[in-house]
Order: structure tokens, then C-alpha cells, then sequence
């Protein structure tokens, strides 16, 4: 059997594990095997729809040294006035660049596709079946740990009557290659994201808002993409915003009020306002696309899909009826499946997961930075919390809370705060590191920014504690 060595092993070539090995490189000379099960890398994005794009500013995605598009803004579309959002295509082409162009050029960075990793077996080719041994020096490196569920590969957990329609978003794409004539209806199924960008993808392609269902288990929290924007011209959209952020989270009396106060400073958006929503995923999304989903007038809010007939769907609270020719658009798998939070650094391993949520890329690009640049695994762990990411409501004071502890952390060590401030995947950190002593009005919203997160890191337990007593 064939043998190999290297100082590590990365499972996954997804986003998290490229701006892993990315910064790894820049800041060590360590060699680096990345083994994957797809054929290219990019991860996820291979298994796309083909309307996906990011929710937020390719400013600070991807890999540390080399930037996502060209900081240029949109004209038309809902996105209009704001800055850029790859697509699912670009963002691929950007992995390819990524690996081709800048880490195996290295020499240091062994890439192998279409391959398994098991501790038993080594490397297996999922082509041939061949089996490699591999020697890791230093660290095992589990990418895939918070891989998010797929629509593409995601099986329903309903049932689905004989002659019932029902595609992916990338089958809504492809539906006309099959059918004789369009469908008479849509009905998106599904709360998160996913279904929001089939929304938007159907009205803005046409179809008309009184033939689309959108079944819609649970309201969502919005993040408004005014408040996520790199340009200094959104300086007080988003620091600005952040203050405002912290005030809420520091003066809030309850969870539902925290939302509300965020809502009022143009923080959150909600597509029904006359709804309380239960759900908070960091799906970001801006006003114009709001303005569209409000269209949809046929909203389904009875729970889960139990099972779908010819003339009607079974969900968790009653029966609706359907036209019987409906196209079902299946939006219901989790982006991020609820897995137990690990030690990121344990016995010559590391299981990346969030440090800063929602940020992946910056995430992993700051686990990468530590582990070369700190002696043992804990105090790598003492300054990379786990961040748990949000599925209820709480959950964003959860996370809000455990950033503002790393960020605490952070800002106390020389090296990291030097690195954050160069560092492109950190989305504001160049902005706040470069406004000049003189600028009295940004100075103003940096001192409310840190006066407001000391009196939120004081309130957010009690709001924590709160809502577990049911109080």
C-alpha cells in the first residue's frame, strides 16, 4: 500500500477548509494534504442552485490573500446600491483559482479529489479504490463538521403521492426541459433562506404572486444587508449600526424586545410585520428583496409538511387544500445541522467551527492563525470559544454573546489584533483601524459602540436567564 506524510491532513475543500490552508501557509511552512469526496473544490457550492449567491458582501469571503470580486456595486435587482454578491458560479470560480493559482503553486499543498479519509483506511480513490496511508505530522483537520444540508442531496421527511411534482430549486431551474407546459401553481416549502431566494427567483422572473403558495413553518428574524456593507459610505450603516445593535442588547427588557429595538434602528427586517418570529439563521437579506416576498400573498403557517397529495397538503396543524397540478419547490433543507460543539483543538486534532458567527471563512482563517502561531491546545482553545450558531430567536443573543467574549479576547492580544486589522475576511476591522484621531463623528459612534457592548455583555445573560425560565 502506498504511503504518504504530511504535517496536515484538511478533510473537506469547502470554504472553511481553503481559508484554513490558506492562512496556514502564509503563516507557517508546513505541508498540507486536503482530501475530498468532490470532484473540485468549493464543497457545497458544487451542489448549488444556480440562483444561489452569498447573503452578504463577497468583500470578506473566501481565503485570506486573494479577494472575491472587484468591490464593485449593483445597479438593478433588488441588491441595487450595495455591494457585490457572488454567485454560486463565481464563487467556484474562485475556489478553482484558489486552489490552482495559489496554494499548489506553493508546493507545499498536496490536493486530492474524489476521495475518501477514514483513520482505518488512509485516503481511498472513489474513482479507482485505491488506498493510501498517510503519516499527519501535526493535526488532523475535520472540515466537514459543520457542513450545512443541501437541497440538491437533502431527502424529504415527507410523504409524496404518485403523480405530486417536486423539485429542488435546481429542478425549478430544469422543469422545462420535462414539461409540456409550465405549471399552473408554486408552492415554495420551507422558511429559511432557500425558500426566500426561490421567492425572489420566481417573482422576478415573472411569475405572477397569486400563483405561488409559500408554506412557512416558522417567521424569521432578518439580518437588513444595509447594516453589512465594507464601504466607508455605509460607515454609519454598519459600525454605526453595530452601536445601535449593542444599546438594544443592552436596554432590551426581553428577547422579543431585543428584535423589536433592533427592527426600530434598521437592524432586522421581518416579511411579515404583523407576525412575531420564532427563527433566527443570520439569513441576511435586503429591503427591496423584503418588499418582493411581501407579494406572496398565500402563506401557509401550519407547521411542517407531513405529506403531499394530489389536491392538497397534510402539515403538522391541518389539511390545505392545492390546485392539483402544483409544482412543489422542496426549500426545506437545514443549512446548518445541529451537531454538539466541540473543543476546536484536542489530541492532534482540529474540528473547525465558528469563532465568530456568522462568519465561516473568518472563522477558520483565525483557528489557521492560531494554531501557528500558539503553544498549546489551551490556550489555542482559551482564545477560539466555540460560537454556537442560532436556530430560535435566543439564539442570536447566544452567539452575540460568545463574540463579544472572543472579540474581548482578541482585542487584549497584540498579535491577533494586528492580524484582524490586516485581515480582509474581517469585514470592518480595516475601517474602524483606519478612521484619523480628528474624525470627531466616527470617533463618537466607536466610543457609543464600546460604552453600549459593556452594558450588552452585562444584560445578555439576564435576557438568557429570562427566557429559560419562561419569564
Amino acid at each position: 500500500m502506498p504511503q504518504i506524510e504530511t504535517d496536515y491532513l484538511i478533510v473537506g475543500a469547502g470554504a472553511a477548509a481553503l481559508a484554513f490552508a490558506d492562512t496556514l501557509v502564509h503563516e507557517t511552512d508546513a505541508h498540507i494534504t486536503i482530501v475530498d469526496r468532490r470532484a473540485q473544490p468549493g464543497g457545497h457550492w458544487n451542489d448549488a442552485y444556480p440562483f444561489v449567491a452569498l447573503h452578504q458582501p463577497s468583500a470578506f469571503y473566501g481565503v485570506n490573500s486573494l479577494p472575491l470580486g472587484t468591490l464593485r456595486k449593483d445597479t438593478a435587482g433588488p441588491n441595487a446600491g450595495y455591494y457585490e454578491l457572488a454567485s454560486g458560479a463565481e464563487v467556484l470560480g474562485y475556489f478553482h483559482k484558489v486552489m490552482h493559482e495559489s496554494l499548489l503553486p506553493t508546493e507545499r499543498v498536496t490536493y486530492r479529489p474524489m476521495s475518501d479519509y477514514s483513520q482505518a483506511d488512509g485516503i481511498t480513490s472513489l474513482l479507482t479504490g485505491e488506498k493510501t496511508q498517510v503519516h499527519v505530522r501535526k493535526k488532523l483537520v475535520d472540515a466537514n463538521y459543520f457542513g450545512p444540508s443541501i437541497p440538491a442531496t437533502h431527502r424529504p421527511a415527507f410523504a409524496i403521492a404518485d403523480g405530486v411534482e417536486r423539485v429542488t430549486p435546481t429542478g425549478l431551474t430544469q422543469h422545462w426541459a420535462k414539461a409540456d407546459v409550465p405549471p399552473i401553481h408554486y408552492c415554495i416549502l420551507g422558511a429559511g433562506k432557500t425558500a426566500m431566494d426561490a421567492g425572489v427567483w420566481l417573482l422576478t422572473n415573472g411569475v405572477p404572486a397569486d400563483r405561488i403558495s409559500w408554506v412557512m413553518p416558522r417567521d424569521s428574524w432578518l439580518v437588513n444587508r444595509a447594516t453589512t456593507q465594507p464601504g466607508e459610505e455605509f460607515f454609519h450603516a454598519a459600525i454605526g449600526g453595530q452601536a445601535m445593535q449593542m444599546k438594544a442588547l443592552a436596554e432590551a427588557t426581553d428577547i422579543d424586545d431585543l428584535f423589536l429595538r433592533m427592527e426600530t434602528s434598521g437592524q432586522m427586517l421581518r416579511i411579515d410585520r404583523s407576525k412575531t418570529p420564532r427563527m433566527f439563521h443570520y439569513a441576511t437579506i435586503s429591503e427591496g428583496e423584503v418588499e418582493l416576498l411581501r407579494q406572496i400573498n398565500h402563506v401557509i403557517r401550519m407547521g411542517r409538511v407531513r405529506a403531499i397529495e394530489r389536491d392538497a397538503l397534510v402539515l403538522e396543524a391541518g389539511r390545505e387544500a392545492m390546485p392539483a397540478d402544483t409544482l412543489y419547490i422542496d426549500c426545506t433543507a437545514s443549512a446548518v445541522e445541529p451537531r454538539p460543539m466541540l473543543p476546536i483543538f484536542e489530541d492532534h486534532k482540529i474540528t473547525l467551527q465558528l469563532v465568530r458567527a456568522p462568519l465561516v471563512s473568518f472563522s477558520a482563517a483565525m483557528i489557521a492563525y492560531v494554531e501557528a502561531h500558539y503553544a498549546d491546545d489551551a490556550q489555542k482553545n482559551a482564545l477560539c470559544g466555540n460560537v454556537p450558531f442560532p436556530k430560535e430567536i435566543v439564539g442570536f443573543v447566544e452567539s452575540m454573546l460568545a463574540n463579544m467574549q472572543n472579540q474581548m479576547r482578541w482585542g487584549q492580544d497584540k498579535t491577533l489584533r494586528k492580524w484582524m486589522h490586516e485581515s480582509r475576511l474581517d469585514g470592518f476591522g480595516k475601517a474602524v483601524a483606519s478612521i484619523l484621531p480628528t474624525d470627531i463623528e466616527k470617533i463618537a459612534v466607536l466610543n457609543q459602540l464600546r460604552s453600549y457592548s459593556a452594558a450588552a455583555m452585562a444584560n445578555a445573560p439576564k435576557l438568557l436567564a429570562s427566557w429559560k425560565s419562561g419569564s
